[in-house]
This record gives structure tokens, sequence and C-alpha cells, in this order.
């Protein structure tokens, strides 16, 4: 007797996240949404290889991000890693190609890997929307892409959200005012960019002696003493009313340090173009302490934040990252761009209630009253999808109009066709809208009852369906 297979049991990779229809079809809306303003835009759709070789990636995230990274040797012995993101994958195609138009426009929705930490709306692997500008090294092209971040958020139905910009020539010239060795940069801005989570006082003390976290775990600190962290501490203390009032009050800190000037001319550019193309102080704003965490920004940095929920973070982020093609190419080449989480944001937005997406990609459920007449059913099915008009037939047991009816609620669609041999006979059919007759078809057990509650239902002839239905969709 053969030995009976073993059972496994269904399990979810950590980190890892199963999207049925309804969620499935709510995430096609928001990319719907988003690629629309972006080609608004002018931006080019692009994809490459989830797989790249691994000295492709390294090196270029920082190294607690490179740890996040899943790597591996393939059975050809090559050593390959899943994409951390799609930045790096593009520095590739622009060396790789070196004929591409430049400006070189793209966008790019496509899963990248990371072996991160959950939380909410944080999973290991994510769904990126990208938009970067290649080869245009003046500040317009920053400008779009923030402008393009505030539009994505408005088509979407947010209205209480900020983008909050700076720059990472700004915090470079922060080491040195702080007297901070240029060495040591990268980890103080590493401590900087956990500002929103951690708050200012904990970051003062992972600058300083270190801290313990809520779990009780000790976090070892960079071990700068009072003088350089009250300067750090200074820095990030700036504010203003306005985006302009920020630019002044930089330029009093800094006074003429060339570094420092050259990243506040460009957050004024920013400002002045912001405000020309009418996004104000309301949705964009300058904010000193963000940081960024990847080490390719080389100059103008940006996120978003959804003002109701802080705790998911930025669901939008990016920057300028003037020398990333350099490593593949030799020489550098001027880019920006930003990405969003797709599945982050979707959560968030399922978070807010502002999702508004169909339930299911059905229009008409065409009923089964009589199963000797599953022929003429699958006539009237053929008519109405040749009509471009999605239709399901009904599988199940034939009659019994107030479970069909049911089911079709359940899944969301919107109308349903009902005949029986009568109606057949007749040359008639009926089409009953489940959203105005919901409660009746939930009472409706069986086809005499169903009979005697026809709120939301209307007979036509045969030959008029297609035509009817057309028209019930247009006045939606």
């Amino acid at each position: 007797m053969p030995e009976k297979p073993k059972r496994i049991k269904p399990r979810l990779l950590k980190g890892f996240s199963d999207f049925l229809p309804e969620r499935m079809l709510a995430r096609r809306n928001l990319i719907e949404i988003v690629r629309t303003v972006y080609e608004r835009y002018g931006f080019m759709p692009l994809d490459t290889p989830a797989l790249e070789y691994l000295e492709t990636l390294t090196g270029e995230y920082g190294a607690n991000s490179a740890k996040e990274i899943y790597a591996f040797e393939d059975r050809a012995g090559d050593h390959v890693a899943l994409r951390y993101d799609l930045t790096v994958p593009l520095a590739r195609i622009i060396a790789q190609y070196p004929d591409l138009p430049k400006p070189f426009r793209r966008y790019q929705f496509s899963p990248v890997w990371r072996f991160d930490k959950p939380g909410p709306g944080r999973f290991r692997e994510i769904w990126q929307f990208d938009v970067d500008t290649v080869g245009c090294a003046k500040m317009i092209a920053d400008a779009e892409i923030i402008g393009a971040i505030v539009d994505c958020l408005k088509a979407l139905g947010v209205e209480r959200f900020h983008v909050r910009y700076s720059n990472r020539k700004l915090l470079n010239a922060l080491i040195g005012y702080a007297g901070i060795e240029s060495g040591r940069a990268h980890d103080v801005f590493r401590v900087l960019d956990k500002l929103d989570k951690a708050g200012l006082e904990n970051v003062k003390l992972e600058l300083g002696p270190g801290r313990v976290d809520k779990s009780g775990d000790p976090i070892k600190g960079l071990g700068l003493d009072g003088g350089p962290i009250g300067k750090i501490d200074e820095f990030l203390s700036i504010t203003g009313k306005t985006r302009t009032e920020i630019v002044t009050n930089l330029r009093a800190l800094f006074g003429d340090a060339k570094e420092a000037n050259e990243a506040i001319d460009e957050l004024a550019e920013i400002d002045e173009l912001l405000t020309a193309a009418g996004i104000d102080d309301t949705h964009v704003k300058i904010d000193v302490s963000v940081a960024r965490g990847l080490d390719y920004y080389t100059g103008p940095i940006f996120e978003a934040i959804l003002d109701d929920l802080p705790k998911f973070g930025s669901v939008f982020g990016g920057g300028r990252y003037d020398g990333l093609v350099q490593r593949f190419m030799g020489q550098a080449i001027p880019a920006v761009g930003t990405s969003v989480g797709i599945d982050r944001l979707l959560a968030a937005l399922v978070e807010l209630g502002s999702v508004h997406a169909p339930r299911t990609t059905v229009q008409v459920l065409v009923t089964t009253m009589d199963k000797k007449r599953m022929a003429d059913y699958q006539i009237l099915t053929r008519e109405l999808r040749d009509a471009g008009i999605n239709t399901e037939l009904y599988f199940g047991k034939a009659g019994q109009i107030g479970k069909q009816l049911q089911y079709a609620d359940r899944v969301g669609i919107p109308l349903a066709v009902i005949a029986g041999s009568d109606e057949f006979d007749k040359g008639e059919v009926s089409v009953k809208n489940l959203h105005e007759g919901r409660e009746m078809s939930e009472q409706a057990e069986d086809r005499q009852s169903w009979l005697q509650a026809r709120f939301g239902q209307e007979t036509v002839p045969r030959e008029k369906l297609t035509k009817f239905i057309r028209e019930a969709f247009a006045a939606r």
C-alpha cells in the first residue's frame, strides 16, 4: 500500500504577504493612478531583471543596508543577488546602453527584496514604483520629481501630507561645522536618519554614549562629546514659517561655508521653482533633519509623510545621486529620482480609508435558472463578452436564484442577467441591479420569492440586452 503523502501546513514566510483579489484590485488602481501622473510628466516605462550580479549591487547602499541584500551562489557558481532597489539597476542600464537619449526619464514598477525587520506596512518583498531623470544637473529635475510626488498623493485622495526636503551637501557641511572627522560622516547620517522614529533625545544619546532601546537591548553610541552634539542640535533646531525663512536662517548659521552655501542655493532654487508651479509650503517644506540612509545621495534629498499616519514613515523617498553611474562608466552623470513603496502606501491608504477600487473585475453575472438551457446561457455570455463587457457565467447549481444573487453581491458584481425557460420562450431577459436590490436579493431564497421581489429589476427584449447593459454602465 503506497505511503500516504505528508501533509504540509500552509504557511506564509515572515515579512511576505499574499494579495487576494480585492486587495490586488486596490493595488492595481493605486499603480494606475501613479502611472498616469508619471506619464503626464513625460516619463517612460522600463523594467530590469530581478537578479543582478552581486558586485553590481554591493557597495552602494551603506554597511547596514548591504546586510539586508538577499545574496547567494547560483548553480553556475556566479554570485548573484535579488535587487535591493531599482536605482542601482538603472545606473547599470545607463552605463550598458550609452546611446539612450539624455535626459533619460523613466518609471519602473517592480518588486525588490530586503531582509528587513517587518513592521507596520513594511515587508521583505516590496513592490516599488520609481521615477528618475538621468542626465540633468539642473534643479528643475529635482523640483519636477517633488511636484510629481505631490500630484500622486493628491490623485490618490490624500489631503493631509507633506513632502520635506533637504540636501546631503548640507549634511556634509554640518560635519565640518560640528568639528567631526569626515570619515565618521556616514555613521552620523545613519543616526540622524533615525530622528523620526527615535526622537531627538535618543538620537543625541546615540551620537554620544549610547542608549538602551525599548526592548532593553543596548545601542552603542558614536562617542561624540558635548561640543559636536551641541552643534548638531543647533542645526536640527533650524525652522521657519516658510521655505524662504528657513533658507535665510541656514545662511545665518553657516556664514561663508562654501559647501553649505552651495546646498542652500539649491534649496532656494527648488523653492523658487516649486512656487512657480503653484506648490507652496502647505505640502512641501524644507526640513534639515532629513538624512535618508542610502550612501549614494549627493544633493537634494526628500521624502513624503502622511500627517495622520506618521508610524508608516516615509511613503515616498529619494534624492539626487550624481555619482552612482560613475561606478559603471568612469564618469559622473547627474541623476535624481524617487521611489514609493506600493505595499506600504497601500497599507496606509487602507488604514486611512482612502482606497477606492472595485471589488471585482466582473461587470455582469449571467445566472443559470434552468440547467437544460446552459447553451443559451453560454450564448448570452459570449454576446456580452464580445461587446467588451466583463461577464461571468454562474457555474454552481442551476436554480436557487437567491444563492446566485448572494454570491454576486458578495464579490461585488453590480448587474445580474436572469432568464428561465419562460423568458427565453418570450424572447426576454431580466437585468437585476444588485446595488439597488441588495436587501431584497438576500431575502430571495427561491425563484417564486424572487419574482415577488423585483426591486431594481427590469425586463428587456432579448435583442436589446447588450445595449441596455451598456447604457446602464454609462449612467453609473
